[in-house]
């Protein structure tokens, strides 16, 4: 036990981060706000059949981040084929440059980004030729 099984985004404006994760990554959403009592939405990342999780955007209970302070929690990494073509859609709607786009060399492409909410989160394209 102790593997990663589920996620939990904070969120200010549930519509609008829905949005923002659906364009940028394809999510798509369950509404379990009736289990928890609050708007709650099950956040469904990609197919069963892939390596990967999936989480959930809750409703934040307490004030957001403030800009320029170190993370406090959890980043999380999606994975991506094209770093380019996803960062031009992330910024179209309404993320923001945290960390740029920089080498792992031998591994991958690797940047982070603010989402509308204020979270931290990555992007991360494998490629072996990365320097």
């Amino acid at each position: 036990m102790g593997r990663l099984v589920h996620f939990e985004i904070h969120v200010d404006d549930m519509d609008r981060a829905k949005k923002f994760y659906g364009e940028a990554f394809g999510w798509t959403y369950e509404d379990w706000s009736e289990y928890t009592g609050m708007p709650y939405f099950g956040a469904v990342t990609g197919d069963d059949s892939e390596m990967g999780v999936n989480g959930a955007l809750m409703q934040r209970q307490g004030p957001p981040p403030e800009g320029n302070q170190a993370v406090n929690g959890y980043a999380c990494t999606m994975m991506v084929e094209d770093f380019d073509q996803t960062e031009e859609i992330i910024l179209a709607n309404g993320g923001v440059v945290a960390l740029a786009k920089h080498a792992l060399p031998g591994m991958a492409w690797q940047g982070y980004f603010k989402d509308t909410e204020g979270n931290i989160f990555g992007i991360h394209q494998p490629d072996e030729q990365a320097k």
